[in-house]
């Protein structure tokens, strides 16, 4: 005789009565499956969504602000680790980050977001309180040579470089091109 399932997690998979409540990191993917299809992540929508009111939403995720900034963050993240991966050897920084800005440049949700709430995008992915610019400095910071006295600097300067490229159109008007930073990126991780 087969023994019963004595935990929620095995009655779970068994299929036995019990449901599973949503929760915080339910909330996050389903707004980045949102981001990812290059619709609006909307706080009405995504509570109902989840079948929670917004007071929970936002005390799961604490703003809508943090919650996009943790849905980009996830997105950047995972973009960097693939391209680490693909890149070895000479000019790999360069090919990683110059790679990195045309990814988030085509991205359709990060097209969707500036278009419709630039100043907002710019001002959260920019500014060091929302903790998404310290975490992309970083993650190029981990990129340069361990040896380079001033590698938090260039970092710094490296993570301008990709904001200002991704952010050209609302800057300058201009049309964003992942392409004309690449020198760039060249000129400041030369040794």
């Amino acid at each position: 005789m087969a023994a019963e399932p004595t935990t929620p997690l095995r009655r779970q998979l068994a299929g036995e009565g019990t449901t599973r409540r949503p929760s915080a990191l339910d909330a996050f993917l389903a707004a980045r499956r949102r981001f990812l299809a290059g619709e609006r992540v909307d706080m009405t929508a995504l509570a109902a969504q989840l079948g929670v009111n917004r007071v929970t939403l936002y005390r799961w995720v604490g703003s809508r602000e943090q919650l996009l900034v943790e849905v980009v963050w996830s997105l950047a993240r995972r973009t960097l680790d693939q391209l680490e991966a693909e890149h070895r050897g000479e000019g790999r920084a360069v090919a990683i980050l110059s790679e990195f800005l045309e990814a988030t440049i085509a991205h359709p949700g990060m097209q969707r977001w500036l278009a419709e709430e630039g100043e907002s995008a710019m001002r959260l992915l920019t500014r060091h309180e929302t903790d998404f610019q310290p975490r992309l400095i970083a993650a190029v910071e981990a990129l340069i040579d361990p040896g380079d006295p001033d590698r938090h600097e260039v970092a710094y300067a490296l993570v301008r470089v990709i904001e200002s490229y991704t952010y050209l159109d609302l800057i300058t008007g201009e049309t964003p091109d992942a392409g004309r930073a690449r020198p760039i990126f060249a000129r400041l991780l030369q040794s």
